[in-house]
């Protein structure tokens, strides 16, 4: 049997603002040697991705190894015996936790997250929505249960960013490190200056 050459992480963008963090991601993805992306795109993903960044679902597409539709639940990635790393959803609607905190897998982004918690595999969700309600709070409490990752994209003022893209590398970053990849972009905390 050969053995798989490279690491994957799935990487799901949906409808929610900041679709330059999904984007990030995958651009980040591709510069680490033996690492893959596997990109689900929602529909509503795609629609933020032209709004907030100008980009065609094709052209976000092409920054990952392997890209589904939304609606193919025979993809690969809807699978347990598809190994991976885990899951990032960047950024993650309220619509996407619910499904996750509830099993709700009626698309392939919300039915790979059931595979990676039902497998024991780190899901992280750049949950995106202010203020939040109680169902809200419920469901980040279930995925959390479950071993899930809440990372709201909360901007690290510390590391004095001079651009939107300073705000999303950081947290791009901080993620990244969740999986073992370190970057190099990333300004860390090195203690107060004098």
């Amino acid at each position: 049997m050969a053995k798989r050459q490279k690491r994957r992480l799935v990487v799901g963008i949906t409808g929610a603002s900041g679709a330059a963090y999904g984007v990030k991601l995958l651009r980040e993805l591709r510069a680490v040697p033996g690492w893959e992306s596997h990109l689900v795109l929602s529909d509503a993903g795609a629609l933020n991705c032209w709004h907030e960044l100008r980009m065609k679902r094709k052209d976000v597409e092409r920054l990952a190894g392997a890209a589904y539709h939304p609606r193919d639940i025979a993809a690969p990635i809807a699978s347990g015996s598809f190994l991976a790393e885990g899951m990032v959803i960047a950024p993650c609607s309220m619509r996407t936790l619910a499904a996750a905190a509830h099993a709700h897998a009626d698309d392939l982004v919300s039915r790979a997250a059931d595979v990676a918690l039902k497998e024991r595999r780190r899901l992280v969700l750049l949950v995106r929505e202010t203020p939040l309600n109680l169902a809200h709070l419920r469901n980040m409490v279930a995925v959390t249960e479950m071993g899930g990752i809440l990372f709201p994209p909360v901007p690290a003022l510390y590391a004095r960013p001079k651009t939107i893209d300073d705000l999303v590398a950081h947290t791009v970053g901080r993620v990244l490190d969740l999986f073992g990849i370190e970057s190099e972009k990333m300004k860390r905390w090195q203690g107060l200056d004098d």
